[in-house]
């Protein structure tokens, strides 16, 4: 019971970090899908090196689409994109990290014994790394709250409470 409870932890505070980025929106998705979209061709949302100038692309393309949900002006559409850069930039060296810990998890499965330790410190370091991704999401959450008035911020939440109908398996609402 004790496993299950420690993978619920770990899930729910993954689940988290994505729901962050989700919410920030501006660019987390574009950093997360590392250029192609979640399971595009088979490549996930961590799968190989992701060219920055593509993501910068896929920031800016993002800020665009949600400026104009949300009417913003010129000026919080460049501050916003200046937000959702430096966020992605700072998660970057994560998606390395991610990668090399699957890779640790999955020599531990195999090994001829298993080392709990060896498991007990993987997890720890993956906690401790949705942690700072986490922190990192909600500064730029916080951040870009900053720039939208409170009408601004409404409009976005229900844009992305529309939209999360569409994610979950229920059908889209358009207003």
């Amino acid at each position: 019971m004790e496993e299950n409870s420690r993978r619920r932890f770990f899930r729910r505070v993954t689940v988290a970090t994505l729901i962050g980025g989700l919410t920030l929106g501006i660019g987390a998705k574009a950093w997360a899908q590392g250029g192609h979209g979640y399971g595009h061709h088979g490549r996930g949302f961590m799968s190989g090196p992701l060219d920055p100038a593509k993501a910068d692309a896929r920031i800016e393309r993002m800020v665009k689409h949600l400026a104009v949900e949300v009417d913003a002006t010129p000026e919080q559409s460049a501050k916003l994109t200046a937000i959702a850069k430096s966020a992605a930039k700072d998660l970057q060296p994560m998606r390395a990290k991610v990668r090399e810990a699957r890779q640790r998890g999955m020599e531990l499965l195999a090994a001829p014994t298993i080392d709990r330790a060896a498991i007990e410190r993987l997890r720890s370091e993956q906690i401790q790394a949705a942690d700072a991704a986490s922190k990192r999401l909600s500064q730029a959450l916080a951040e870009s709250a900053e720039v939208l008035t409170p009408e601004q911020r409404v409009k976005l939440a229900q844009h992305f409470q529309q939209r999360r109908g569409g994610h979950r398996g229920g059908p889209r609402q358009r207003s």
